[in-house]
């Protein structure tokens, strides 16, 4: 594979984009900074095929990125290969207003073809190409130029070892016959919904101090504000305030400015600074939340009760159960927060009680609960059976767990 030197100008990345651009599918990387700020500076894009890998330095001055977030965003030809790509789609919408498509991630894939639970990038080269990559890079600064020639070599590594890996990937995939399942969520991955900040839906996010209409919505309003003011200044929200400080005040919230020097966790400054005043009239213009908006009365993560616990630790149980017999990772099968919903009677926007997820689990979780499910231990190995399998079963089962109905 060739390997180019780093890519500092916008001609030559625009050379390199138009032979990606004939390439079945290109591997990608970034490397980034966001400890100091809101948006996350990109300081590095690695990129290759299965013929020539390349570096892409979006600091140097001058560079015009278009010929790469074209190819990105625009070429549908090109099948754009991550792992654990979450935050680099991120960058790439932050720049676009888009995200790369069509998309693949060989974290997710991995989880569709073995039990393997968010494999990370070293454990995956480790797996399929049988050696260990240098560690000795991945706490650099990539802010700082120039840029050494290990530097550049770790981070190209990055896409070189996966553009061997995916092929490779790819064929245990087809042979499952799980590419469906993959599809869709990898369409879920590179739906730009999921980048999109709604300032309406922040609040969300925070674990709220109360189910009182008019706390709640001084805490929509302050998180949307708090939100702003961090892309505004481009620096984390948690130092314009930490989240146990906004739902305090929402909770609490002062008279008058001055009041502000009083609240744990603001400076003494806030109580005549213009940032304190800006706060103030967000509390004064925020509005009770509507009864549409009001959260559910049984939030997620809510305490089951001794009964729902138990239920649910058989749905676990019985997630464990199908996920070693179809050799999938359970966390793609079903999350713990779905399970404890079922649990607790809930039967609607369950992903687990739609498409393929309700064929290979749901459907047999959906009967444990209703009692036409059980565990059962034949010959010292623990196997889910229909009740009425178990009934007439000249193989007598040496335990028997179900639930009733």
């Amino acid at each position: 594979m060739k390997i180019h030197p780093l890519i500092t100008t916008t001609d030559a990345l625009a050379d390199l984009c138009e032979r990606l651009a004939k390439a079945d599918f290109i591997t990608v990387d970034t490397e980034f900074m966001r400890e100091n700020t809101y948006w996350p500076e990109l300081c590095l894009v690695q990129i290759a095929d299965d013929k020539e890998a390349a570096a892409i330095d979006p600091l140097a001055p001058g560079i015009d990125l278009s010929p790469l977030l074209d190819l990105m965003c625009a070429n549908e030809e090109v099948l754009k290969v991550f792992h654990a790509g979450g935050q680099d789609v991120e960058i790439i919408y932050n720049l676009t207003g888009k995200t790369p498509h069509p998309i693949f991630d060989t974290q997710i894939a991995m989880m569709a073809v073995s039990q393997s639970e968010q494999i990370g990038y070293s454990n995956l080269v480790e797996s399929w190409l049988g050696f260990s990559i240098d560690k000795g890079a991945r706490f650099t600064d990539w802010s700082r130029r120039p840029l050494t020639e290990r530097q550049i070599e770790y981070a190209i590594g990055d896409v070189t070892h996966l553009s061997k890996i995916f092929p490779r990937l790819l064929k245990r995939l087809i042979k499952t016959g799980r590419g469906e399942w993959l599809d869709i969520e990898m369409e879920k991955l590179a739906d730009p919904e999921n980048y999109r900040t709604d300032m309406d839906t922040v609040w969300q996010k925070i674990r709220a101090p109360s189910r009182n209409p008019g706390v709640l919505g001084r805490l929509k309003a302050l998180a949307a504000w708090r939100e702003r003011e961090a892309m505004d200044k481009n620096i984390p929200r948690g130092r314009i305030m930490r989240d146990e400080t906004l739902a305090d005040i929402a909770s609490h919230p002062p008279k008058e400015q001055p009041d502000l020097a009083k609240v744990r966790g603001l400076s003494t400054g806030w109580k005549d600074n213009d940032i304190g005043r800006r706060l103030m009239q967000t509390l004064a213009e925020a509005k009770p939340l509507s009864e549409d908006e009001m959260p559910p009365k049984a939030p997620r993560g809510a305490p089951l009760g001794k009964e729902g616990a138990l239920v649910a630790d058989l749905l676990k149980l019985l997630l464990k159960i199908r996920s070693r017999e179809i050799d999938i990772a359970a966390r793609l099968l079903a999350r713990t927060d779905d399970l404890e919903l079922l649990a607790a009677g809930q039967r609607k926007n369950l992903p687990i009680l739609e498409g393929w997820r309700f064929e290979q689990f749901g459907r047999d979780a959906l009967e444990l609960v209703e009692g036409r499910l059980a565990f059962a231990v034949v010959n010292g190995r623990l196997k889910m059976a229909h009740i009425d399998d178990i009934g007439g079963s000249s193989e007598m089962p040496e335990v028997v767990v179900h639930m009733d109905e």
